[in-house]
């Protein structure tokens, strides 16, 4: 700026001033020749910002890594010298989790590894840091999809009942475990579906051809047909803490709209996870209650879906009409 005698980044937060006192250049040097001094504010000649917060995450990262037990927001801000507000902010516009998520995930993670061992599930639970067997339990769904134990066994003692229907989009097979529905899954082959049930529950038991178990089909069904009344029964939804953030604001899109993944990132508070986003979505197993069918790419063309882009243009189709 002519007027300051200072030259600052094209995104510098100061006031700006008039145009036709600001000189635009197109390197570092060129703006260093003109004698002018370097903003303080965004400081020019030192690293971009994006680099500085991607080092003070990945910091903050193993910090809560090392830790056995997980350090507060104010102790982690403080040791990286910044209010907790501004480390919060760029953490999980990083990470796309908080740091209490993140110290979660990674909590759950050597948990898993230690249920991996031969110690016993109390020494696993309170050496992944968790500070209560009670409180580990009652989120252990959430965590592992099981108890500790079935965990511990590979998940053979979870059963799964499932049934295989038709509807109008083809093939569709409803499974369940004692918590919900644990998966929706769609396609032409239904001798395909029962084998990819299998290979997503690789340990469990598998209970098919249950009439008890028709009716759940049944309401299922009539979800797809009339996507406007909604399904009206519990979901076991398993995922990463990221993950579920992601499902939740999927579930939040009306009927009949759609949203992009940048669109997605930026509801949950992650403006740059658009691709996490789209592998979240990859990675759901509920298909329609879970509706990642209603996300497109940012110019509104359909992109991936795991049951057909032709089976997801015509589900968007029938939401718009019933909407």
């Amino acid at each position: 700026m002519n007027t300051t005698g200072v030259y600052c980044r094209p995104s510098c937060a100061s006031r700006g001033c008039n145009p036709k006192n600001v000189t635009i250049h197109d390197t570092l040097k060129s703006a260093q020749r003109t004698g002018f001094r370097p903003c303080k504010r965004c400081k020019p000649d030192g690293p971009a910002k994006d680099v500085v917060n991607a080092e003070i995450v990945t910091r903050a990262c193993r910090i809560i890594e090392d830790s056995e037990v997980a350090p507060s927001l104010g102790g982690l801000a403080g040791a990286l010298g910044l209010s907790q507000g501004y480390f919060h902010r760029i953490f999980k516009a990083s990470t796309g989790l908080t740091p209490k998520a993140y110290a979660d995930a990674c909590k759950a993670r050597r948990v898993r590894e230690a249920l991996a061992g031969d110690g016993s599930v109390t020494e696993a639970i309170y050496d992944a840091g968790y500070s209560s067997s009670g409180r580990f339990y009652e989120a252990s769904n959430s965590v592992l999809g099981m108890t500790p134990s079935s965990f511990r066994k590979g998940g053979s003692r979870e059963e799964i009942r499932f049934a295989i229907g038709e509807t109008s989009l083809g093939s569709i097979l409803v499974a369940s475990s004692d918590k919900g529905i644990a998966a929706i899954l769609l396609g032409d082959d239904p001798d395909a579906l029962a084998r990819d049930l299998q290979d997503r529950f690789p340990n469990a038991t598998l209970i098919g051809a249950d009439a008890a178990y028709e009716a759940t089909i049944a309401r299922v069904v009539g979800f797809v047909e009339a996507p406007e009344v909604g399904l009206d029964l519990p979901l076991d939804v398993r995922g990463t803490a990221f993950q579920q953030r992601v499902w939740q604001a999927l579930r939040e899109i009306p009927v009949g709209q759609t949203l992009s993944y940048t669109e997605v990132a930026e509801r949950i508070g992650s403006p740059s996870a658009t691709r996490a986003v789209a592998g979240a979505c990859a990675a759901n197993r509920l298909a329609l209650a879970i509706p990642c069918h209603r996300v497109v790419r940012n110019d509104g063309a359909l992109s991936g879906y795991a049951w057909g882009v032709e089976r997801k243009r015509a589900i968007l189709d029938r939401e718009r009409v019933a909407a």
